[in-house]
């Protein structure tokens, strides 16, 4: 079935939001089960009745809140946080008149060992996407989730769907159990690059070693806090492998591992260059010029230092006024609400940018 969009619904926006607002990482569940069941193909029904899905859907450790949820966003209909359309619709599209929202289901299919199980997960996920949310609510947006362990399998789910205006990204989670830079993906951004479409990098997952660079850590605070860590790796082997001297119009959007790390990264980045530059001779220009070339950065969640003056001197350094992207995060715990993300009062041009317009041009909202 091809999605065909409609126009926005036209609602009066809360008084406290006095721009556009674009969510750009929004969580759905499956009702149940049998959902997710009833859109494999049937080659694969009893499989995954019979054995089920492996990994840690996000962590290896116990969640602080139930499914890392909100205590209001259960529907009283019954199913888990975000896995009612019409409650989503009235707690947050029409509560924050939200004028496009982006889907991140976080379901885990590129951490199946069994590949060909997870490209089945993969299209699964994806045509319920279409059908139960995007189709019957033009202000969603879809990603299209990919088995992203194997490169050619990956692709191949980016061209099924490469067409179709209600993807908008592909996703793939931060641990994954090599350095992206790696040539496993390389047919991955292939294919993202021939459709034009950014690849999301969200946060989450169970990767192939230890989730830190010094071993495990005992709690789900450290797990949780940790994160940016993951986010960094992936950054420097993606730049210093050549990814995009390879595939120079793909772009990257990092969700939900905050900022403040990306300045003293990047400095870091071009001392080893000027320093070490030989061992790449691809690269004949500093890595921050790549990274704000390709890569894009989710506000959830939100980097609140204890003197606020230090968070405009926080965007000064990170220079990515056109590439900060508006998330919630809903309906997750640390949901950060249109009105109070930021902690320091915006100008006229930064708000509009962050809110909406960075995000309606990377994903060309309205074009369709």
């Amino acid at each position: 079935m091809t999605f065909a969009p409609s126009p926005s619904p036209v609602m009066e926006r809360p008084s406290r939001v006095d721009v556009a607002v674009i969510d750009t990482d929004i969580h759905i569940a499956f009702p149940s089960g049998d959902v997710l069941t009833n859109y494999l193909p049937p080659e694969w029904r009893d499989h995954h009745r019979m054995f089920g899905m492996r990994g840690h859907q996000g962590s290896h450790y116990p969640r602080a809140m139930p499914n890392a949820a909100r205590h209001d966003s259960w529907p009283a209909a019954g199913g888990p946080p975000g896995s009612n359309l019409h409650f989503l619709q009235e707690q947050l599209l029409d509560g924050w008149a939200i004028e496009y929202g982006i889907l991140n289901p976080l379901v885990g299919v590129g951490e199946q060992r069994n590949l060909a199980y997870g490209a089945a997960l993969a299209r699964a996920v994806n045509t319920w996407q279409l059908h139960d949310w995007v189709e019957p609510e033009p202000r969603l947006r879809a990603s299209v989730v990919v088995p992203w362990e194997d490169g050619g399998l990956a692709a191949a789910e980016i061209d099924h769907w490469g067409g179709n205006p209600a993807f908008v990204q592909a996703l793939l989670i931060v641990r994954t159990r090599e350095p992206l830079g790696r040539r496993k993906y390389w047919k991955m951004y292939e294919a993202a690059e021939r459709h034009n479409m950014p690849i999301g990098i969200h946060f989450g997952g169970a990767g192939g070693g230890p989730i830190t660079g010094a071993g495990w850590p005992s709690h789900y605070i450290e797990d949780h806090g940790g994160m940016p860590q993951a986010f960094q790796a992936q950054v420097i082997s993606m730049i210093f492998e050549g990814i995009f001297e390879r595939f120079p119009g793909l772009q990257i959007v990092l969700i939900e591992g905050g900022f403040a790390w990306i300045p003293p990264m990047l400095w870091r980045m071009d001392a080893a260059w000027r320093k070490l530059g030989a061992e790449t001779p691809y690269l004949n220009r500093p890595p921050s010029e790549i990274f704000r070339e390709h890569f894009w950065v989710s506000t959830q969640p939100m980097e609140e230092p204890r003197q606020r003056e230090h968070f405009r001197q926080l965007l000064e350094q990170i220079d990515m006024d056109d590439r900060l992207l508006f998330a919630t995060d809903y309906p997750h715990w640390d949901f950060d609400a249109p009105d109070q993300a930021f902690p320091i009062e915006l100008d006229p041009v930064r708000k509009r940018n962050f809110m909406a317009e960075n995000a309606r041009r990377l994903y060309h909202l309205g074009e369709e």
